[in-house]
């Protein structure tokens, strides 16, 4: 009887242990919150769980990178979400219950959090500029390894391909001289021909890219009278550990592999990024062997660390970049056995510092201090290939030294809710270039400035922001460099900005004293030069649909008016085609529209489709005032999620329209006008995710129309960036890529 009562007291003492387990498992509930536009989960969100019998907090919670979090939940509650750039939600759970919440973006497209240009961090509709962002999602499906891919496709910008200086582009006409790079604040030197070499900035560890179409100068000086680009990386804060491996390979003999590691304790976080890009060169069918993409190989790193306390932030940095291009030769007769290659060999250093204070919640301080060294190096090499064998050829050796220091500190008062704002700065900027290649070795140029700006809005529809910057430049005067900007809303969905803004350029050390020879070029630089002044005009009326769980979408259109007085121009100075120097021409205009429509169908499809009419003037010292040539552009972007597949079809269709160019027989002679022929890019990407989002596996097709080189008429010659007499390089052959990329968070 013993046995059977102790045996009974046991059971009875296992279902009641079992039953308090099964009952503490059906108390677990789970959160999961997604952006209610796209479908992708809403990570670091807060969720405040209230039990309805009293009014004090439970807890605090923030979802995690899956936008997910798990909670006891003893008794019913009323929970309440909030994200910045989403409308607050409200809700009741239940113990045992899992809920799905989707959160609304407070205006379409306009739930991105910019900094560039900010006094403070602001959303997308409340900045006075119009900033757009290219986020992290849309770098992940377009497949893009450099920041040439990524904007090739973007409206009004015409990327251009030089086989031995890199790819450039234009923004709204203006060449890449006149958009400033940054990269987290910081500008990005070494500039071949007035431009940076597109193909030089990887795209590892990007979170999202921010564009400002139009004059910049009072915020960022020199070389942002068409426009700043600022490339933001991912903070090394968010996460307790983050680690990322990234694979990439192109059929077109493209073998990249990249890895980003980032981690977090207590106040102090780092990240450290890594990688090798390859590529084994490229010539198009039928061309010369000057035509050749050349071989290269790409070696990057960088690190972070942050310390975050109280109302501070310090950040500091360091990058290198180094690059090895080969040129190789001719096989050399009688014996066809040897070759004379030539070896570049590009270096990139930064070492950064950001210090950021918090007074209160309107006013602070930020500083950057930076050191930028950019170097060019040129081996020549005669290569014996019987015995695989190389020498240096005495004599043909260069480097060429550029050194950057920057310090810019600016004071801000204000925040999204003040009436009045300010800010109010000094820029220092110091640079230094060294090398045979350098009249008399070395030459240096500095550039301070104080700039200020007030932003005031009288009423809550209408904002406006006269700026002024005062310039100090060592070898040029410089004027007074104005702006005034005014955004007014017609309504919650109608907006109109409009700006007018001064702009200064002086002439960079390259364009005034270095001489640069290769196999394609000798640019001579012209220490006469003038400095570019300018004056430009933008208006931008926008229109967004109010958020909605259906259909959503929007409309843009930019109207813009750039006058450049004299303006620098690379021309030759004879009758070949490979001598050129920098002169001043009179007067550079360009004019035109952009119009953007984005259309989202929740949560599957997005489709955005633009067109842009754009036309260029020159007046090159009485010898020809030419009438406007337009050239017109237009691009599809369509996005499909398989939301139960994990899966992103992407599409990006973009049409070149003939696109005139300026072309200058001889100093003396009457200039003429090139066309380079219409031609369309269309790039198709498949990305799918594995093991709850920590694998992607990509793959695509880019250049399926297989347009390598262009046709260019209207002269017996090509230009300066033309791949030989004709014609221009614009890409490399039809190619298919594959990328794997593997992530662990926690």
């Amino acid at each position: 009887m013993d046995t059977l009562m102790r045996a009974l007291f046991k059971g009875i003492f296992i279902f009641l242990f079992l039953s308090v387990q099964l009952l503490s498992i059906a108390q677990q509930s789970t959160v999961a919150v997604y952006n209610d536009i796209n479908d992708d989960p809403v990570a670091f969100a807060n969720i405040v769980f209230t039990p309805f019998n009293n009014n004090t907090i439970i807890s605090g919670y923030v979802t995690d990178i899956n936008g997910k979090v798990d909670v006891a939940v003893d008794e019913s509650c009323l929970i309440k979400l909030s994200y910045v750039g989403f409308k607050d939600y409200t809700d009741t759970i239940h113990p045992g219950e899992n809920k799905i919440i989707y959160l609304s973006s407070i205006s379409y497209n306009m739930d991105e959090v910019v900094v560039t240009g900010q006094y403070s961090k602001s959303r997308q509709d409340k900045s006075i500029y119009k900033v757009q962002v290219i986020n992290s999602n849309e770098i992940q499906h377009r497949g893009a390894v450099n920041l040439k891919e990524m904007l090739s496709t973007e409206l009004n910008v015409r990327t251009s391909q030089d086989n031995a200086l890199g790819s450039s582009l234009k923004m709204q006409g203006l060449g890449g001289e006149h958009v400033k790079f940054l990269i987290d604040g910081v500008p990005v030197i070494g500039r071949e021909n007035g431009n940076i070499d597109l193909d030089q900035l990887n795209l590892q560890n990007i979170d999202h890219i921010e564009i400002i179409n139009g004059p910049m100068s009072v915020a960022y000086g020199s070389n942002a009278l068409a426009g700043v680009i600022n490339i933001i990386t991912k903070s090394p804060d968010r996460l307790l550990y983050s680690s990322n491996l990234d694979g990439y390979y192109e059929s077109v003999g493209v073998y990249n592999l990249n890895m980003a590691v980032t981690g977090r304790a207590k106040r102090n976080s780092f990240g450290f990024t890594g990688g090798r890009n390859f590529f084994d060169g490229f010539q198009a069918p039928g061309t010369s062997w000057a035509q050749r993409w050349k071989p290269r190989e790409q070696w990057n790193f960088s690190g972070d660390y942050k310390y975050n306390w109280d109302n501070t932030q310090i950040n500091l940095g360091a990058t290198y970049f180094n690059q090895e291009l080969r040129d190789n030769g001719i096989l050399m007769p009688p014996y066809y056995e040897k070759r004379i290659d030539k070896y570049y060999f590009t270096q990139r250093l930064v070492i950064k510092s950001n210090v950021k204070y918090e007074f209160d919640s309107k006013s602070r301080i930020n500083a950057i201090a930076s050191y930028s060294r950019y170097h060019k190096i040129r081996n020549v090499y005669l290569n014996d290939l019987t015995i695989l064998d190389k020498t240096l050829v005495p004599g043909e050796q260069d480097t060429t030294k550029f050194g950057d220091i920057l310090l810019r500190a600016d004071y801000s008062y204000g925040n999204e809710f003040s009436k009045f704002k300010f800010q109010a700065g000094v820029d220092l900027n110091s640079e230094k270039g060294s090398g045979k290649r350098i009249k008399d070795n070395e030459q240096i140029i500095g550039d301070y400035a104080l700039f200020t700006s007030f932003n005031y809005t009288p009423v809550k529809v209408l904002n406006i922001q006269p700026g002024l910057r005062l310039i100090y430049n060592t070898k040029f005067k410089a004027p007074v460099v104005y702006s005034i900007n005014v955004k007014y809303d017609l309504s919650e969905s109608v907006s109109i900005r409009a700006s007018v803004a001064s702009g200064f350029r002086a002439p960079s050390l390259k364009e005034l004293y270095l001489n640069f020879v290769d196999v394609n070029h000798d640019i001579q630089g012209n220490e006469n030069l003038q400095a570019e002044t300018s004056i430009s005009s933008n208006l931008l009326l926008q229109y967004n649909s109010s958020p909605s769980r259906g259909y959503v979408w929007g409309i843009e259109m930019n109207l813009f008016n750039n006058n450049i007085k004299d303006n620098i121009q690379l021309i030759p100075q004879g009758t070949t085609s490979i001598f050129y120097t920098y002169v001043n021409v009179n007067r550079y205009l360009t004019r035109g529209m952009e119009i953007n429509f984005n259309n989202k169908v929740y949560p599957w499809l997005t489709v955005k489709f633009g067109f842009t009419y754009t036309g260029q003037k020159i007046d090159y010292d009485g010898l020809v005032d030419s009438n406007f040539e337009y050239y017109t552009g237009f691009n599809t972007v369509a996005s499909y999620n398989v939301q139960r597949w994990n899966t992103t079809f992407s599409l990006y269709y973009k049409y070149n329209g003939k696109y005139p160019q300026l072309y200058f027989i001889g100093l003396e002679e009457t200039p003429e006008i090139l066309y380079m022929e219409p031609y369309n890019t269309l790039d198709v990407t498949i990305g799918k995710w594995f093991w709850k989002r920590r694998i992607n596996l990509q793959i695509g097709a880019k250049n399926l129309f297989n347009n390598t080189n262009v046709n260019v008429t209207g002269a017996s010659q090509g230009g300066v960036h033309t791949g030989g007499a004709g014609s221009q390089s614009v890409n490399w052959g039809r190619t298919f890529f594959t990328r794997l990329q593997i992530t662990i968070n926690k």
